[in-house]
């Protein structure tokens, strides 16, 4: 049981506090006051209401809490089975073999441990990429899941499995949207999900004025490199579907062209740079964030690989940006001597980005009316934490999710002293287990050894993975290096 009582103020003494305001303020021996569910106040030796539960974070860090714009938490029963996985084999197994094979109780066991691991790694937003839901059933079980973690969620519908314009059509969808975004609260949000293929006559068309009729942001893969391209992006804004609440999953093999037209409408780019470097999506687009002034969020895909751990994501990003910038360099026979992304860039990506992403100006800072998620980094047990110095290579370089002491979501504490507070994974862990049974008992013995340990280089490269269309394209693996160097 959690220590803290629910309705009575909370403040954290005596931290190094990253407010994540405009001004990038950093305070250090500070205070954050919660009240109710808002942020009331941030400074040094607040005072504080009579009654107020105090959080020593002495020595440690506090910070917003983070936010993922793009994780298909359905596939978190399959935790590192795709480990070796190429984006050829991930789009094989889970969309033309056995994606299908998914129940709708499968679909929420994945969200339900997705969403705890989600607040255990101190993310207390999330978006819900949850592209197979092919029956109306399996909608309403990941919504029942994600309601069922007190952390902050966007179900993002999605259908792999159909044709966007053909599932946005579906009378039984089409009533789950509407009663669902008429019951969207504080804590739940929704998009549209689903991908544009570059087809000349734009059947996707349709799926977006479902989008712009229910008011909903489309969140798309876009720049996946076999995939995905400019002429997508071309579609899209010809159409007039381009706008700031839109939101364009990994860009990463995009032209000039394509970026500057995502720039001009405002919308924003979520960079998942571990599945970019290993899956194969492309080039994790920093150089091209930067150059064109393009907003960015951070996010980590699917835990078929990698897990909900932002700050590998923050790091990540930092890594593949330097190895970049000096390769070019070094190509050219210079030397890099000042790094154009800095750490304190990937901690705002991770929280003031993935807030304007998800349209949220309430959230990713630590200011007076803001909504109370709060995240301290703090571990006395760890010769890690000390000394704290630059308190944003901290975040990035040093800390991970052991680090993550307590966390608050809308001015609840869901994480105290390193523990998950209120959540029995017991039954959770049931749940899964039941799940991969019965997925390894559909595949049998054979298929599931495969799947998992996929034969060295001899899978045909899909020219398209949209099996719900017969369009491809020969643009899509030509001209790599103008859309690899964004030109």
């Amino acid at each position: 049981m959690s220590q803290f009582e629910a309705g009575r103020p909370l403040v954290f003494r005596g931290g190094t506090v990253l407010t994540m305001d405009d001004a990038g303020t950093v305070l250090t021996d500070a205070d954050v006051l919660v009240v109710d569910d808002r942020i009331a106040a941030v400074g040094p030796r607040l005072e504080v209401p009579e009654g107020t539960q105090e959080i020593d974070a002495t020595g440690g860090i506090v910070m917003p809490g983070m936010i993922d714009t793009h994780r298909h938490m359905w596939q978190t029963a399959m935790r590192g089975y795709g480990a070796d996985w190429t984006l050829t084999q991930y789009f094989v197994w889970n969309y033309l073999e056995h994606g299908r094979k998914f129940r709708p109780q499968d679909i929420a066991a994945g969200n339900r441990l997705s969403a705890i691991e989600s607040l255990d790694a101190g993310v207390t937003t999330t978006v819900d990429w949850s592209h197979n839901l092919h029956t109306v059933g399996h909608a309403e079980a990941a919504l029942d899941a994600l309601r069922s973690v007190p952390g902050r969620f966007v179900l993002a519908y999605g259908n792999i499995q159909a044709g966007p314009w053909e599932w946005t059509a579906d009378p039984a969808v089409r009533s789950f949207l509407e009663q669902t975004s008429n019951s969207l609260d504080d804590k739940l949000g929704m998009q549209l999900a689903f991908d544009v293929t570059g087809d000349p006559a734009f059947p996707e068309k349709a799926a977006f004025e479902v989008a712009r009729e229910l008011d909903l942001p489309v969140t798309t893969h876009a720049g996946v490199w076999g995939a995905t391209n400019d002429d997508g992006i071309r579609l899209m804004h010809d159409s007039g579907f381009m706008t700031p609440e839109t939101v364009y999953v990994h860009a990463s093999t995009l032209t000039r062209d394509s970026y500057q037209r995502i720039a001009a409408t405002g919308g924003s780019i979520s960079v998942s740079t571990e599945s970019e470097c290993s899956a194969g999506q492309g080039h994790a687009p920093t150089v091209q964030v930067l150059q064109y002034g393009i907003p960015v969020s951070l996010s980590m895909d699917t835990s078929v690989w990698w897990s909900a751990d932002v700050f590998s994501a923050m790091r990540a990003t930092l890594n593949a940006d330097r190895m970049a910038e000096h390769m070019a360099a070094h190509l050219e026979g210079e030397t890099v001597t000042h790094l154009r992304l800095r750490a304190q860039n990937v901690v705002e990506w991770a929280t003031r980005g993935g807030a304007h992403a998800v349209g949220r100006t309430d959230l990713g800072s630590l200011e007076p009316g803001k909504k109370a998620d709060v995240v301290l980094i703090k571990n006395d047990a760890s010769p890690v934490m000390f000394p704290l110095l630059n308190p944003y290579g901290h975040v990035v370089f040093q800390a991970q999710r052991g680090d993550v002491h307590t966390v608050v979501v809308d001015g609840r504490v869901v994480k105290s002293d390193g523990k998950l507070v209120g959540i029995d994974l017991a039954p959770v862990r049931r749940e899964i287990e039941d799940t991969v049974a019965y997925l390894r008992g559909e595949l049998g013995e054979e298929a599931w050894a495969t799947g998992m340990n996929p034969d060295l280089p001899t899978t045909e490269v899909l020219d398209n993975p949209y099996q719900y269309t017969d369009y491809k394209s020969d643009s899509t693996h030509a001209g790599g290096e103008e859309r690899v160097l964004g030109r």
